[in-house]
């Protein structure tokens, strides 16, 4: 019986297309991580110059770091709704 579970799950294409998906919000998610990282320092160097953030980045890294949460959700298998772009870019 469980070798036919196995043989099943590893036939599934739904396996497999997932598994593509997350390779792509993988990659995704290291692009994130740099834009994310580059939205720090400029707030940093904000900070530093000018003596408080910039307001225009603050939503920015908001949104950033929800769509990091939501890749993340999606890669441990918390959810199936895959995010931007296959959905809405988080407010």
């Amino acid at each position: 019986m469980e070798n036919a579970q196995l043989k099943h799950n590893l036939t599934s294409s739904d396996h497999w297309l997932r598994l593509l998906f997350m390779v792509l919000f993988v990659m995704l998610l290291s692009v994130a991580g740099v834009v994310m990282l580059a939205a720090i320092v400029l707030q940093f160097l904000f900070a530093i110059t000018s003596g408080s953030a910039n307001d225009n980045l603050r939503p920015l890294g908001s949104q950033i770091a929800s769509y990091i949460y939501q890749i993340l959700q999606f890669l441990i298998y918390n959810t199936e709704e895959k995010p931007f772009p296959f959905a809405d870019w988080p407010e």
